[in-house]
């Protein structure tokens, strides 16, 4: 099964460079690389200054926030058009343990009308010099809000508001059958959580593949994500619009709390003060 890996990124150019390593081990690797680069000048030019191999494409940032939805949209359509059977999407944070792509060829030639969604470790600060990406087993705890089989097994769970989009594998057919992305989310939260309602709706599954082991690499988190307020809220307008139901309801409610949005009579949320940052 012809294999590409869709990296979307902006900024995170040591965390792109340690992918580049972790995928230098993969074996099999894929068959095709391709990095979207976002509003990127450095990313943009990887191809030219960096090991052979990676298709990059260019997106511009949009006014509101980064196009993440149209982002993975313009990589699987490369992808596609290069004549790949299988999409790999790994966030540029996520380093994919050696036998990751293995595994998602495995379960998606068992399974060709699934998602595939891997278990991710959440790695620790790396040490001075990087992690030691031959002992990222060592680290393997996979989040657990996630199912997370051992390796060699698959999980059937049809609980598709558990996707995520940090490391998952689609064919090509299933991709088409879904429409990918929806682009009216711009910036950050919902359109995963669309994603996999979307998927539901066109008849295609979810599956956990416990081979498909990636890690995630320490940065900086908010939590509540205040910088992404705006962002949040806006786009959880587009899902309720779409769906009937807010998501990202942990988020909003701490929102809320701390006095930042107040829910209004017609069940939409109104910004009362946004933070300096």
């Amino acid at each position: 099964m012809r294999t590409a890996v869709i990296t979307i990124a902006h900024g995170r150019h040591t965390h792109w460079a340690a992918q580049c390593a972790a995928m230098a081990r993969a074996r099999p690797g894929p068959d095709r690389r391709i990095l979207v680069a976002i509003d990127d000048p450095y990313l943009a030019s990887w191809a030219e200054h960096a090991r052979a191999g990676v298709d990059v494409l260019e997106v511009e940032a949009d006014g509101a926030g980064l196009p993440l939805a149209r982002a993975r949209n313009a990589g699987a359509a490369r992808a596609i058009a290069d004549g790949a059977e299988l999409l790999v999407f790994l966030d540029v944070d996520c380093l994919p343990a050696p036998k990751l792509f293995d595994a998602y060829v495995a379960a998606a030639t068992a399974e060709p009308d699934r998602l595939h969604c891997g278990p991710v470790t959440y790695l620790p600060p790396a040490p001075h010099g990087g992690y030691d990406l031959c002992a990222l087993g060592d680290l393997d705890d996979p989040h657990p809000a996630r199912p997370a089989p051992a390796p060699g097994e698959l999980v059937r769970d049809d609980r598709h508001e558990l996707f995520w989009s940090l490391s998952f594998a689609i064919t090509a057919d299933a991709w088409t059958r879904i429409g990918g992305f929806h682009e009216e989310y711009i910036g950050y939260g919902g359109e995963d959580t669309d994603f996999g309602q979307t998927a539901a709706a066109a008849g295609v599954g979810m599956c956990w593949v416990g081979g498909a082991r990636a890690y995630h690499q320490h940065h900086e988190v908010e939590s509540p994500p205040v910088r992404h307020l705006d962002a949040i809220v806006r786009n959880g307008r587009v899902f309720r619009r779409r769906w009937g139901w807010w998501p990202m309801r942990g988020w909003l409610d701490e929102f809320e709390r701390l006095g930042l949005i107040a829910r209004e009579a017609d069940g939409d949320y109104a910004v009362r003060h946004r933070p300096r940052h």
